[in-house]
This record gives C-alpha cells, sequence and structure tokens, in this order.
C-alpha cells in the first residue's frame, strides 16, 4: 500500500508512522486486528455494494494481541481489488454504548462488542497518557504554525504597500525563484511547464518553442497558458514527436530580460504505430483489396539515369522508369535511394518522388557532398532490384580568379554548453597556390548574421569554436583562402545546440515501458558549498594553433551553478596563470589559443560556484605545443587500367603510416597538356576509382594524393600513360548517350565533361510544366521534330498522337508550323490571318519581306525562326530606313511557358518579338483553343483590349482540359501575325511547394567582361513567399552539363551584374528562385548575348561642379528621333523628382541630386529607348556616397592642402621651431600666427619666416619659459581657399620640451670647453681585467683630466692611459677593496666637466657578474677523476675570484655538502669530491657560475661506463693505498757498521709495522739463522724485534738481515757487524 503514496508525501510525518518504535508498531497493528472485525460488520454492506474492501492505513496483518497495547486511532481507506487506494471509510463512532448498540442486531452481537470495548479500555488506559502528550505538542505546533503564517502575511502585505509607495527604490529585473524543470513524456501525454518569476514592475512573461514564440491562438487546443500571483506555466496538450524541442521562458520588464530553459522528450511505446512512417498497406473499399500474398513480383529497372557531370550550385535529377509485374492497382513498392550505401532521406538538398512508374531523386543545390556512388533500390516482398551509377560534382567557379575551392562535409563533434569542435575536409582545388588556412563562420539559427570565428586562418581541418550562448543552435560553414583570395564557402552544417551533452543524450533517449506516472528527478542544490576538484584532467587535442582540454566534474555535491577556471604553467616554472580570468567556462571543455609553438606547458581547473573557488585539479603532463598529426605519406605506385571508352580505373598504393586519413584525390591529365583536372571533388576511402569522363582515344597520365585533418600530402609519381578504350567491347557503362561539347579533343580536361540529353513528355503534369526544358534543349526537339515533318507534312492521327504522348520519347516544345498549314483548319486559320493583316495594315515591302521570311520558316524550329527574324528583318529594317520612315507590325512573339496555373486560369509568359516593326509595341492579343484527345479545336480570344506587359492571366478555363496558345503584338503599323501555337498545357492547380520560374529576362550594359541580367519574380509562389534568386550561366555552344551558378548566396534583388565574362564569347542565362521549400525551376532561357563592348559605347559620369553640386551624366552617340533616356534607381524607372532632377540636351542626359544623402544609396543606371541597348550604370555605395560628400564639400569650402601639420622640433642651443609644409600656395597668400587666440608679430621673442615656393612656413623662439605653454597655430589664407594648423604643448608634452630644450641649451655651452664625448664607464678584458675608461673631446695641451676614487686623487704612476681621446683606468684583479666612487675631471681655462661612476652596492654587483661571466665562460668542461678517496669532479678557470659563486647540482637539484661530498678551489681548479662513492651517486653532476644573470651551466654524467671506470679506477687506487699503508716495514733502529769487541755482547733492536703483523726472520751472509743461547732473537709485541748477541767472537763478524713479510709486501733491514780483538786493536795502534 505505500508504493501508492505520491511521492511528495512519502516523507512527511503525517503519512510515515516510521518514527514510532516496533513495539509500537506491533500493538499498533494488534490493536487495529482486533478492531477490525467490529467495524467489519457495520461496513459490510456498503463494501459489498460498490465492490470494495476495508483496509488501515498501515496495512499490517493481524497478528496475536500484544500484551501492552498501547492505543492508536486507526484512519481507514478504501482501496479496490489490486490495493489502489480511492478513498477514505468512516467508521463508526462508539463514543456511546447505546448508539452501538441500536446498530446490534443479537444480544450476542451486543455482548461481543461489549466485551471488545472493555478489553480495550482496559488495555489501552496505559498509553492514553502520552496520546494525551502528543495532541498537546501538536495543538502547540499548529499554534505556532498559524502565527508564522500570521506573521508571514502581515509582512508580505507590509512589503506591498511599501512596494507602492516606493516604487523607485524597489524596481529590480526579473529573477526566477523557481526555473521550470525539463521532462521527458509519454506520446499522447499532458505536460505542465511552470516557473515563479519575481520582479519588479511586474514581468512580462513569454514561451517560447525552439526561439519561436508560442502563440496558443495559432495552435487552439495544443497550448494553454496560465499566469497566477507570479507563477507561469505552459501546458501542452496530447504530446506528439513534434513537441520535443527546447522551450525557454522570458521575463521581461523595465529593469531589464531574464530567460530560463528546459527539455521536453516525448516518447513512444515500443510497437505503437508512428505517424511520421510511411502508412501500411491497406486494403482500400473503394477499389477492391490489394493483396500482395501469393504473387511473385519481377521488377525490372529501365530508362536508367547513368553517370552524371554536375556544378556546385545546379539542380540535378536522378530517375528511373520501375515496371513490376504484375502491376496491382495501388501497390506501391518500397523506394529508397542510397548514397555510398548510406540511406538518403528527404531533405532541403534531397527531393524524392515516386510517380507510380517512376523514381525520381532531385538535388535541389549541389555540393561537393553529393558526388558519390548512388543507389536506387526497388523493394517488394518478392525481393528487390538495384541500380547505381555515380555523381560528380565540379566546383563552382570561384569568385576570386586564384581562389580555392570549398571545403565540404562540415561537421560539428563534441557539442557543448559553450563550446563546439567543427570539422571539414580539404578541397581538391587550390587555386594554383597552396591554402593558407580556413576561416570558420557561425549563424545563429533563426537568423542570418554570419559571424566570423577565428580572426588568422587555421590550416587543421578541425577547429574549436567557443563562446556561444548555451541553449541556441548554431549552424557552421567554412572558408578556404590563398593568396590569390577566400574561396566560396561551404554547404553549411546541420544545426547543433549548444547544450550539455547529458541533456542532449536525455532528448535522445529511447523509449521505456508504460510505467503510469512521469517522475522528474533533480539533484537538489547543495548551497553554500565549495565544488571539489575536477577530475580526469586530460589533453583530448593539440595543434600549433590550439589545446584543447576536458575533463569530468566533481563527484561531490555542490555542483549548483558550478563554473570552471583554467589555468596554465610554462614547464620549468612555478607560476600558474589563469587564462580564463574575465568569464568563467560552463563546459567541461575548454581550447586554449595564443600559446607559443614549440614550448612546453602544464595545465589544470579549478572549479568554482557562489560559494567560492574550489581547489585544483591534478596538472596535466607537459606539453609541447605543436602539430601532433602529420601529414600523411604520399601514395604509392599508381595504376591505370582501361574501363570503357571514357572511363579509366585507376588503382594505388596506400600512403604508408597514415594516421586519421579522410581519403584520396585523383587527378589526370592530357599527355603533352601538363593541365591536371580533378578526376573527384570529394575524398574516396578506398584505393581503386573509377575517373569518368574522359575523351576516346586520348592518352592520360594520373597521380593521387592523401588527405588528412593536417593537410594534402605530396603527389605521387605520375602513372604511365593508358589510352582510354573500351577494355572488351568498348561502350559506356549504364547506356548513357554522351553528346561532347564543341571543345573536341582540344583544352582542358573539364572542357569534355559530357552532357545528358533527356526527353520530355507532351502532356505535362503541373510539375512537368514548370520543368520545362531551356533553350537549348528546345532546340533539340525542335530539330527533331523538324526532321520527322519533313519526310512527310501531313497530320498525324490523333489517336495515335494520344498514345505516343503518354509515351518517353515524343517531343512537344515548338511544333513545327508546317503541321499546323497541312491541317485544313489550321492553315485557313494562318493563311487568312497573314492576309487580313497584310490588307489592313498596308505593308510596305519591308513588312512583306519579313512576313514572306515567317512563311518560308515554317520548317524550321521556334528557335531558328527567331534568330532569323531577328538577322533578316532587323538587317532589312536598317536597310529600308533610308528610303522610308513609316512603321511596319511586329514579328511574332516567342516562348509561351505557364508561369502559374489554378483551377480555371492559367498565367502565360512569352518573350518579345526580334523585330518589333520601328516603332514601340503597344500590346499583346492573346488566344487561346482546348485540344481534346490531340485534336486542336479552334481559337478563341483571351482578351478583348491589348495587355502592356509580356504576361497575362487566362480565365474561364476548365479543370483538367488541355490547351494551346498563341499570342500577337501590335504598334501603330497594326497586329502582327500570332506565334506559333504553345505547348499543349494541362490546366489543373499547381501544389509544389517551391516556387515557379521567374520570366520576362533582360540584358542591359553588355560589355566585353560583363553585363547586367533583369528579371521579374515568378507568378506562383510556391508554399512560402520568395526569399532570393540564382543565377546560372552557360556559353551558347557548350552542352547542357555546362550550366553553372552565377550566385553562390541567392540576391534578393531582381537584377545582378555578371562579371569575368569572356570577351568575344555568346552566353546563355537563366534564373532560379528558391523559397524555404527549396529551389524552383528555372526560367526560360535568355537570348544569346556575346560579350562585346560596341563601338561607341560611353558610361556614366559623376561629376561635382564648383558649388559641389553632384549629378550623373550619360551620353550616347547611337540616338534616333524617337530615343528617350530613362533613368532608373535599382533598375527601377524614377518617377519621383524630389530626390533627382533630370535634364537632357541632344545626346547628353544628366540626373541631378537634389539633396544627396543616405537614402539615396543604389545603382542608377540610364537606358536609351530605341537603340541597340545604350545603357550604362553607376553604383552609389556608403563608401562613394561619402567619398562624393567629401567632395563636395571640398568644392564648396576650398582648403589649402598640407603636406605636413604643424610640428616642433629643436634646433642649435635649445631653439625652439615651429614648422610647416603647404603644398601649393600663391603669391597673395598669407599667414597668421597666433597663440591662445592671441595674434603674433615679428619680434625680439619670435622669428617667422614664410617661403612661398616652398610651401614652409617657420617660427623660431630662443627659448621656452612657462608663459608658453598653449596652442599654437598657423591660419593660412589664399583667395577663397583656406586651411589651419595647431599644435598644442600643454602639461607634460610642454614640460618635456621645455626640459629638453634647456637641456640642448645647457650641453651646447658644455661642449664649448672641454668636454665627455662618452661618459665614464668599464670593461672587462678576456684576462678578467677591468677596464675604467671614458671619451673626452675638444682637448688641448693645458687641459687636466684627474681621476678621484672616493674622493681621493689616484697617483698618475698607479694604471692610467690616455691614447686617441680615450682615458683609461685598469684594475688588474679586482676585489672588494676596489669598490668604490670613480671620478674623472676635465678643466682648463676654458671650462671643467665631470664624469662619475658609481661602482658600490649594485654597481659593483653588476661589475663583477660581467667578470663572473667571463670567468664562466673561461672554465673547462667538467671532468671525472680517481683518487683514493673517491671520485673527483673540476674544472679549470682562466682566473680565480673568492667573490665567484658556484653552485654544484646532482639531477638538477643543488647539493647539500657533508663530510662524504665536498668542494672545493685549488689555483684555478674548481672541484668535487665524492667519498667513498656508490651506485647512488650515479647521475648528472652541473656546476653553475653565478653572474647575475641566466649564468653559465657546466655538466657531466656520471654514469655508465664513465661511472664504471671511474669507480674501477677508485678501488685500484684505494687497494694500492690500503697495501702502502699496511705493508711490513723496517722503521728503523738498525745502524748500517756496528763495530765491536770480541768478548762483549750486542744489542739491536728496530720498530716493525703492519698490518697484519709481519713475519720477522734474521739472515747472516744471506742464511737464515735462528734463535739460540748465542743469539738471541725475539719479536715483541708485533713492534719490536731484537737482535742479541751474548758474547760476540770473531765469527760473528759478517753481514746481518733482518727481513719483514705480511700479503701486502716484504722488506729488509741490513747492517753489517765487524768483531775486533783488543790485542789487534792496540798492535794497530802501534
Amino acid at each position: 500500500m505505500s508504493g501508492s503514496i505520491p511521492f511528495y508525501q512519502k516523507h512527511h510525518r503525517h503519512y510515515d508512522r516510521g518514527y514510532r518504535s516496533r513495539e509500537t508498531e506491533s500493538k499498533v497493528s494488534q490493536y487495529q486486528a482486533s478492531s477490525r472485525y467490529a467495524a467489519g460488520s457495520s461496513t459490510s454492506a456498503t463494501s459489498r455494494s460498490t465492490g470494495l474492501k476495508v483496509s488501515s492505513h498501515s496495512g499490517l496483518e493481524a497478528s496475536r494481541l500484544s500484551p501492552m497495547p498501547k492505543r492508536a486511532k486507526p484512519t481507514y481507506l478504501a482501496v479496490d481489488k489490486e490495493n489502489q487506494i480511492i478513498g477514505y471509510v468512516v467508521p463508526i463512532f462508539r463514543g456511546s454504548q447505546e448508539f452501538a448498540t441500536g446498530f446490534s442486531n443479537t444480544e450476542e452481537a451486543r455482548v461481543r462488542d461489549t466485551a471488545a470495548y472493555m478489553a480495550r479500555r482496559d488495555m489501552f488506559t496505559s498509553g492514553l497518557e502520552m496520546e494525551r502528550s502528543e495532541l498537546i505538542s501538536r495543538k502547540e505546533a499548529m499554534r505556532e504554525s498559524a502565527e508564522r503564517i500570521s506573521l508571514n502575511k502581515r509582512i508580505h502585505e507590509h512589503e506591498e504597500h511599501f512596494k507602492r509607495m516606493n516604487e523607485d527604490s524597489l524596481m529590480h529585473p526579473p529573477e526566477f525563484v523557481i526555473k521550470p524543470r525539463s521532462h521527458t513524456v509519454w506520446e499522447k501525454q499532458c505536460v505542465r511547464l511552470h516557473c515563479t518569476v519575481s520582479g519588479w514592475p511586474d514581468p512580462r512573461v513569454i514561451w517560447y518553442k525552439n526561439n519561436v514564440a508560442i502563440d496558443p491562438l495559432a495552435n487552439a487546443g495544443k497550448y494553454k497558458l496560465e499566469s497566477r500571483y507570479n507563477v507561469h506555466s505552459l501546458e501542452i496538450n496530447r504530446c506528439d514527436f513534434d513537441d520535443t524541442a527546447q522551450y525557454r521562458v522570458s521575463a521581461m520588464n523595465s529593469k531589464g530580460e531574464l530567460s530560463a530553459f528546459a527539455s521536453v522528450v516525448v516518447k513512444r511505446f515500443k510497437g505503437e504505430f508512428d505517424e511520421s512512417l510511411p502508412a501500411p498497406r491497406r486494403a482500400s473499399t473503394e477499389d477492391g483489396p490489394v493483396s500482395e500474398y501469393g504473387i511473385t513480383f519481377q521488377t525490372h529497372i529501365v530508362d536508367k539515369f547513368g553517370v552524371s557531370f554536375g556544378r556546385e550550385g545546379e539542380t540535378m535529377s536522378l530517375g528511373c522508369t520501375v515496371i513490376i509485374y504484375p502491376a496491382l492497382h495501388r501497390y506501391q513498392p518500397e523506394i529508397q535511394w542510397y548514397r555510398d550505401d548510406v540511406l538518403l532521406s528527404p531533405s532541403k538538398w534531397n527531393h524524392m518522388h515516386w510517380s507510380g512508374d517512376r523514381a525520381t531523386l532531385t538535388l535541389t543545390h549541389l555540393n561537393k557532398e553529393d558526388e558519390g556512388l548512388y543507389t536506387l533500390r526497388v523493394t517488394t516482398k518478392s525481393g528487390y532490384e538495384t541500380y547505381s551509377a555515380y555523381v560528380f560534382v565540379r566546383d563552382a567557379d570561384a569568385e576570386v580568379e586564384g581562389a580555392p575551392g570549398a571545403p565540404l562535409d562540415v561537421r560539428c563533434l563534441d557539442a557543448n554548453k559553450d563550446y563546439i569542435i567543427v570539422t571539414w575536409k580539404q578541397p581538391a582545388i587550390d587555386g594554383g597556390n597552396s591554402i593558407l588556412g580556413y576561416f570558420v563562420d557561425r549563424c545563429e539559427v533563426g537568423t542570418t548574421h554570419w559571424i566570423q570565428c577565428n580572426d588568422t586562418p587555421v590550416k587543421f581541418a578541425r577547429f574549436p569554436v567557443t563562446g556561444l550562448v548555451e541553449g541556441r543552435s548554431y549552424t557552421f560553414r567554412v572558408r578556404a583562402v590563398n593568396k590569390s583570395g577566400m574561396s566560396r564557402p561551404s554547404r553549411v552544417s546541420e544545426p547543433v545546440a549548444a547544450m550539455d551533452p547529458a541533456d542532449r543524450a536525455r532528448m535522445r533517449g529511447t523509449s521505456a515501458p508504460w510505467t503510469g506516472q512521469i517522475i522528474v528527478t533533480e539533484e537538489e542544490p547543495a548551497e553554500g558549498i565549495v565544488p571539489g576538484r575536477p577530475l580526469d584532467l586530460q589533453i583530448t587535442e593539440a595543434t600549433k594553433n590550439y589545446v584543447v582540454l576536458s575533463w569530468k566534474p566533481p563527484g561531490e555535491k555542490g555542483l549548483e551553478g558550478v563554473m570552471y577556471y583554467v589555468e596554465k604553467c610554462v614547464s620549468g616554472t612555478d607560476s600558474w596563470q589563469r587564462v580564463n580570468t574575465e568569464i568563467p567556462v560552463k563546459s567541461p571543455r575548454f581550447a586554449l589559443f595564443d600559446l607559443a609553438e614549440g614550448k612546453s606547458y602544464s595545465f589544470r581547473v579549478r572549479c568554482c560556484n557562489s560559494a567560492g573557488v574550489g581547489e585544483p585539479s591534478d596538472p596535466t603532463e607537459a606539453t609541447t605545443v605543436g602539430d601532433k598529426l602529420d601529414i600523411p605519406s604520399a601514395p604509392g605506385k599508381v595504376i591505370p587500367t582501361r574501363n570503357t571508352d571514357t572511363s579509366v580505373v585507376v588503382s594505388w598504393e596506400a600512403s604508408r603510416d597514415a594516421k586519421e586519413l579522410v581519403g584520396y584525390y585523383i587527378e589526370g591529365s592530357v599527355v603533352g597538356s601538363n593541365v591536371w583536372e580533378p578526376c573527384n571533388n570529394k575524398p574516396v576511402n578506398a584505393t581503386r576509382f573509377i575517373c569518368h569522363g574522359l575523351v576516346t582515344g586520348e592518352k592520360y597520365v594520373f597521380k593521387v594524393r592523401a588527405v588528412n585533418a593536417a593537410g594534402l600530402s605530396q603527389f605521387s609519381q605520375e602513372s604511365e600513360p593508358v589510352e582510354v578504350k573500351a577494355a572488351i567491347g568498348g561502350g559506356i557503362p549504364h547506356g548513357v548517350l554522351l553528346e561532347m561539347g564543341p571543345g573536341g579533343n582540344v583544352g582542358q580536361l573539364t572542357k569534355h565533361r559530357p552532357r545528358w540529353t533527356s526527353t520530355h513528355e507532351t502532356v505535362q503534369s503541373p510539375f512537368d510544366t514548370m520543368q520545362k526544358c531551356n533553350k537549348a534543349q528546345a532546340d533539340t526537339e525542335a530539330r527533331e521534330r523538324a526532321g520527322a515533318a519533313s519526310s512527310g507534312l501531313t497530320e498525324p492521327d490523333p489517336m495515335e498522337s494520344k498514345i505516343k504522348g503518354g509515351k518517353r520519347g515524343s517531343f512537344s516544345w515548338a511544333p513545327d508550323l508546317a503541321k499546323y498549314l497541312v491541317s485544313e483548319p489550321v492553315s485557313v486559320s494562318v493563311s487568312d490571318s497573314l492576309t487580313d493583316i497584310a490588307t489592313a495594315a498596308h505593308l510596305d515591302p519591308v513588312t512583306a519581306e519579313v512576313q514572306d521570311q515567317a512563311v518560308e520558316t515554317v520548317n524550321e524550329p521556334a528557335a531558328q525562326q527567331a534568330r532569323k527574324f531577328s538577322v533578316g528583318a532587323s538587317a532589312n529594317w536598317k536597310k529600308a530606313r533610308p528610303r522610308r520612315e513609316s512603321a511596319a507590325s511586329p514579328t511574332p512573339p516567342y516562348g509561351i511557358t505557364v508561369l502559374e496555373c489554378v483551377r480555371d486560369a492559367m498565367v502565360l509568359a512569352w518573350k518579345q518579338p526580334t523585330f518589333i516593326g520601328g516603332a514601340d509595341i503597344t500590346g499583346y492579343f492573346v488566344d487561346y483553343r482546348e485540344v481534346i484527345d490531340g485534336v486542336p479545336g479552334k481559337w478563341h480570344e483571351a482578351n478583348i483590349k491589348p495587355v502592356s506587359e509580356r504576361a497575362y492571366r487566362v480565365s474561364d478555363l476548365k479543370e483538367n482540359r488541355k490547351y494551346q496558345f498563341q499570342v500577337r503584338a501590335a504598334n501603330i503599323a497594326g497586329v502582327g501575325i500570332p506565334s506559333l501555337p504553345s505547348d499543349t498545357f494541362l490546366c489543373e492547380e499547381w501544389t509544389i511547394a517551391v516556387p515557379g520560374p521567374p520570366y520576362d529576362l533582360q540584358i542591359r550594359e553588355v560589355r566585353s567582361d560583363s553585363l547586367v541580367l533583369l528579371w521579374k519574380p515568378p507568378v506562383y509562389q510556391g508554399r512560402d513567399p520568395v526569399n532570393g534568386f540564382y543565377v546560372d550561366i552557360k556559353e551558347a555552344d557548350a552542352p547542357e552539363e555546362a550550366w553553372r551558378g552565377v550566385n553562390n548566396k541567392a540576391t534578393e534583388k531582381m537584377f545582378l551584374k555578371i562579371k569575368n565574362l569572356k570577351e568575344g564569347e555568346t552566353f546563355l542565362f537563366r534564373v532560379r528562385a528558391q523559397n524555404k521549400a527549396g529551389v524552383g525551376k528555372a526560367s526560360d532561357v535568355s537570348e544569346p548575348v556575346p560579350a562585346v563592348t560596341k563601338p561607341g559605347t560611353k558610361e556614366i559620369v559623376v561629376d561635382v561642379d564648383d558649388d559641389g553640386i553632384i549629378s550623373l551624366n550619360f551620353e550616347c552617340c547611337d540616338m534616333t528621333p524617337d530615343s528617350k533616356f530613362v533613368w532608373s534607381k535599382n533598375y527601377e524607372e524614377i518617377t519621383d523628382s524630389s530626390r533627382l532632377t533630370m535634364e537632357t540636351k541632344g545626346n547628353k542626359s544628366k540626373a541631378v541630386f537634389n539633396r544627396i544623402g543616405e537614402e539615396d544609396i543604389g545603382v542608377y543606371s540610364c537606358l536609351v529607348t530605341h537603340t541597340d541597348g545604350a545603357s550604362s550604370s553607376y553604383t552609389l555605395s556608403e563608401e562613394e556616397l561619402k567619398r562624393l560628400l567629401e567632395i563636395s564639400h571640398d568644392h564648396k569650402f576650398p582648403i589649402i592642402p598640407l603636406k605636413s601639420e604643424l610640428a616642433v622640433e629643436l634646433l642649435e642651443k635649445g631653439k625652439v621651431r615651429f614648422w610647416l609644409q603647404a603644398a601649393q600656395m600663391s603669391a597673395n597668400s598669407k599667414v597668421d600666427y597666433v597663440f591662445n587666440d592671441n595674434l603674433l608679430s615679428q619680434g625680439e621673442k619670435y622669428k617667422m619666416n614664410f617661403d612661398k615656393n616652398t610651401g614652409v612656413i617657420e617660427m623660431v623662439m630662443e627659448s621656452l619659459t612657462p608663459a608658453d605653454e598653449g596652442t599654437f597655430t598657423f591660419q593660412l589664407h589664399d583667395g577663397k581657399a583656406t586651411n589651419q594648423s595647431s599644435l598644442v604643448l600643454i602639461g607634460d608634452v610642454f614640460k618635456e620640451l621645455q626640459k629638453e630644450s634647456e637641456f640642448q641649451r645647457k650641453e651646447w655651452f658644455r661642449k664649448q670647453g672641454p668636454h665627455f664625448i662618452e661618459y665614464l664607464g668599464y670593461e672587462v678584458t678576456p684576462e678578467c681585467c677591468v677596464v675604467l675608461k671614458c671619451k673626452v673631446g675638444n682637448m688641448k695641451k693645458e687641459t687636466s683630466a684627474l681621476w678621484y676614487k672616493d674622493g681621493r686623487e689616484i697617483k698618475a704612476d698607479e694604471h692610467l692611459g690616455f691614447t686617441e681621446g680615450v682615458l683609461k683606468l685598469e684594475i688588474a684583479q679586482i676585489s672588494k677593496k676596489d669598490s668604490g666612487v670613480y671620478e674623472v675631471v676635465l678643466k682648463d681655462d676654458r671650462g671643467k666637466d665631470t664624469s662619475t661612476l658609481n661602482l658600490t652596492d649594485q654597481g659593483f654587483k653588476d661589475l663583477m657578474n660581467e667578470v663572473f661571466s667571463f670567468i664562466a665562460n673561461s672554465s673547462t668542461p667538467l671532468k671525472i677523476t680517481s683518487t683514493d678517496e673517491g671520485i673527483r669532479l673540476y674544472t679549470f678557470v682562466s682566473y680565480y675570484n673568492d667573490l665567484l659563486q658556484v653552485t654544484w647540482h646532482y639531477k638538477d637539484s643543488a647539493i647539500a655538502f657533508s663530510d662524504r661530498i665536498k668542494s672545493g678551489v685549488v689555483g684555478e681548479q674548481l672541484w668535487l669530491q665524492i667519498t667513498e662513492p656508490t651506485e647512488k651517486d650515479m647521475g648528472k653532476y652541473a656546476i653553475e657560475f653565478n653572474d647575475g644573470k641566466g649564468g653559465l651551466r657546466r655538466t657531466v654524467e656520471l654514469s655508465g661506463q664513465a661511472f664504471d671506470d671511474a669507480f674501477a679506477e677508485f678501488n685500484r687506487l684505494k687497494a694500492a693505498a690500503i697495501a702502502e699503508r699496511n705493508r711490513a716495514r723496517v722503521a728503523g733502529g738498525l745502524p748500517d757498521v756496528v763495530t765491536i769487541q770480541e768478548g762483549k755482547a750486542l744489542n739491536l733492536t728496530c720498530n716493525i709495522s703492519g698490518d697484519p703483523v709481519p713475519e720477522v726472520t734474521w739472515l747472516k751472509n744471506d742464511r737464515e739463522i735462528t734463535s739460540d743461547d748465542h743469539c738471541i732473537l725475539k719479536f715483541a709485541s708485533g713492534k719490536f724485534a731484537s737482535f742479541t748477541i751474548t758474547a760476540v767472537n770473531t765469527s760473528d763478524s759478517g753481514k746481518y738481515s733482518i727481513l719483514v713479510k705480511n700479503k701486502y709486501g716484504t722488506e729488509s733491514g741490513d747492517f753489517t757487524v765487524s768483531v775486533f780483538i783488543p790485542e789487534e786493536a792496540g798492535g794497530k795502534k802501534k
């Protein structure tokens, strides 16, 4: 039962008994179970009658009575069989036993009720006190709540009164107290969006759907808007898929405007019928059942489209006839169109049509994105059939010669709240110059204003667009630029909304099963909590132009209104710099620009909200700014293979190691032409491509290049030449008939594009009526019909015509005249009309000749007739003019088309006769006749009075009937012969969405490289009003596919100047209109116009007279007596003379502007009637208007031009010179010199000079005083012309100038005696000697130069020098005692000059730093050596100074010295000693010399082999030292010779050292002796060895040795013992 309680009540105390203890719940359930029986008897009748059962609110099951029950008030709810609460059941009041007894049917029941009551009273007496206490607390809470409500009400009333009394002080902009929340609902449900808005004055609230205001009246019953007590709501009734949108509520008052957004997503339960999809086939009760079961269909696709070529901006239709057997009425197969295996959907670019037997795909506005393989798939229950052909789309002509082609395939990725990545593909054509980069433009949906996103072009085909407004939708386009100019913009991208991806995902969420309710959850805002660290910060994209960061929001609370700050840090420093200081970003994405290429950066992000700024995220790894994606390598070998007579298969090897490859571009060239043309304008992903549109028999070579986002690769090697020839049997694929253009085999590859011919049906549907073929097609059809007629002039059988009229291949644009002359009724009417006109008008020979020519051309097509009339008649008219001035009736009009068709009327248009008879056409007459089963009826007049326009609405026709029309022109000479009968048109109402064709195309201002085309808008507007026009152009003899667009962007004007025409070439033009639904069919083709400037052609000349009056002037040399000048603005004749006044004299006309202003901006043209198209135009733009106004002002108020404005400069001795130069001055000119509005004159203080030849004006002052602060002005006068120039010298500017003048004055006086040219300074020699020197001038023999240090003169015997005007003092070994103030004094009888150099404190530090720099630069590279104590690193310097500061580093960290690691200096050697090194001491060591600047560092790598060698040498030296120190030694104590008397005792002792204790051996005459009683040998304490002979004798004489030995070495000590006998000694003495 708890699940049935609404979610917003579950947490209320009143509905949740969870606060009670479990014991209490048990007792309450027992009490309710026991009381349920009593209540049941009284309510059983009610329960049975309503089909309901009664249950307590708690829903607990009955259990045994608790021994300690507590009383609780049961609340009974009424529930249905599914336990759903539907109401309350009021329990029986049991306060009185008598009242209860009245309801008992038997005494037994009364007894049972009484016993139950007594039991309950006894059980729950103990709980009465608790319930009473709870009741009291509830009453107190209710009282407090009531008082609080009353107080709030009084406060609110007081605030409202205060607002009314003090409106101005309380006015504040709107604020959303409660914002609307997003909803996800099921289809056909209602949803309500509501919000609460505060503000004073009360805001006005408007609701929007996708930024379009919601009008409840326009959608009656759909929307309901309510506003009560500042609570505003929008209710959407019966939601459908179209209601999925972003809704915005805007609140506005006089203080400002604020908006809030919410999204509504409408879902459909899986399996429901989708009205947006094609309806399932149902049996028709009218036409009988349609069943496809049990039938096997056979599908055939015939009349197929072939390989097609188009140009950007054109419209292309692809169609096939589909034959399905057996044919079932109203059976419709599934028709699908694919491009490159991707299913196409109807859009503004793709229109699909199925007429029952023909499938058509219309590409309304070709772009390179439309290039690809198109496939038609026809599916029935028996299977499917497909047909495919390739469509090539070429670039439109560049607006600027040499500009690249437009980029393509613009897409939007990674869209977020204020950030979107735009990607595109590079074009195949670069215009002959490499593309410098791309510009990205954005446009907010609903507007037409494009904004450029990047200031400098980006070369990477991907760009992050920032600064978007959250919730708004945008479209994007891209333009390429090279040094020649800008390309046309690409096709715009699909709209994308700047919103959080999570919100977008919810809007695109899949449907879920029906749950019966809509639950909208929203995270509770954590107010007052500072957000935590962002997570998973990483660099998603890095180029040399930008770096893109992405991260995840923090997981904890505090996300209300969270935004982000991004910080950067240059690697190697600890300085973090905030990037977006002004505006925090809302999206967890950010693009950083303006980073130094090649530098390494780290990044981190902080969160912030109203509570403060959080801790930073973990920084990223150091990233070097630069392109991470390389341009792909060139593709490999290119192999062409024959395919058909017009195509070649090109294969190539893919680019190696290419990353993010987009595709390949292929180019081909005729051998020997060296002209390369692209074979595809959209990158292909495969390594094989069929190049179409080649010339049979020519030899071609091909090359390929790859493309990715980084750019285009180099071209591959050229392929081998291949001749275009069918591989087997020849022929053209798909059975398409090719007609080559007039270029033949000459020229570029693009000139050999084929054009595809098509045919039209005789009786046209409304859509086919608009799809009339152009003039070139008309010529083709007329030639075929003329050929058919020439074989036999017999009228075809009407039934046969009817049968043939329904088949494709028959023609009916311009029926030849012979057919109608052979037919009896028609020929009589035509011949009668010819006779009547000739009789009535009394035609002269010229007119008769013209009409004879008309009769002779009955077997020629209409187009040839028109040209023949134009050439022949006009020539004869010119020939006849000298001898006869009477007018002739005009020739027949031609080119009748239908502009609009309704149920009972048709609007016709036609072209003016090529020969008007020498007089203006006064009107036209229209005739019509009905055609029944191919048989035409009688002609009827459509208008009695002539119509002046070349368009007319023929009314009172019958719906679904077929008609033909003819038109006759009239002038003062009479009515001309009728035109050829028009095509047969079906009178039925047009319902197509796109507009009809424009009409009445006129050509003006024909020049060798340009002309102006005018037209009238279509009569049939389509579903929406016309919003623009497109103009197409082609050469007159070019094929149909040569049509190309002139303007890439639709123009709203009904005229266009077409430039960059090829001189001498003849051109055709047509115009297409567009509305919101798309682009309509083109107009009739204009007459052929050669781009030739006729001799004597003049242009409009703009002139400004001396009074400043601006006028437009035009002159015509070929005027006739009837010619008139017709002035127009924006090609509409000017009839209002309030702005312009026209004056005509002879062959010149002038249009004078009365009051020229911004409203006069436009295109002004002048047409001369009754001439051969003499006309010209002049464009008055905003810039031109500004220029003309300046010229007009200059003419009204001339000024003297200045070459330079008033300037000031200092001369010798501090003199101040004011000067300017005028461009041209006459002899009568004069100048006024003004200071602070006071006129100055020549005097002692001011020296003035005016050179009229050069125009130089100057004024010189000896010096400046404080009184000279102000404005100096030179005023020039030369007749009517004036000018002036001023110079303001006040404040700091004046003080600086005065100070500099005084300084220059003092300097001049100083240099009159001995002086310093260069003041005292110092330099350091490579030997680290300091030389103090200064340069002096103007010295003589008597001049003395004295040196002082700290005021004490330096004697001459110290290191002084004076050579070539330079005084020097050399300090050989500078030390701290040399710090002081040095001074040099020059003096003689002319004066004295002093120069001082402070070498104390910072000055001495700077000097020593320079010395240290020399010492550092003289240091040798660090070297490694080994000692018996360890490893030593050392360097030598050329000179060492005790003040030099060096720092030893280990692994880029300063070394902390200890007993094991020491440093020192020995002479010029600086060393670092590592005692007892280990592997931990391996690494990079450096010594850094501190010179106060960047310092100098010498490094050495003590690792690898270097460490191993040094460590091995250290161990060797250490072992040698130990061996030397511990080897056995005889320290001393033994004499060299011992002479002793016989019988005496000899005792010798020596010191022995060694570790371990050495072995001692005594030798006599090199033979070992041992210790005995006579010779006692002792070795005590391991240190002392003694040699004792108790009583020597002569035998003891000899050479004795002591030999000591241990493992480290051996050493011996020798001595000689000589024993003598005393007698012998005495004898010897005697």
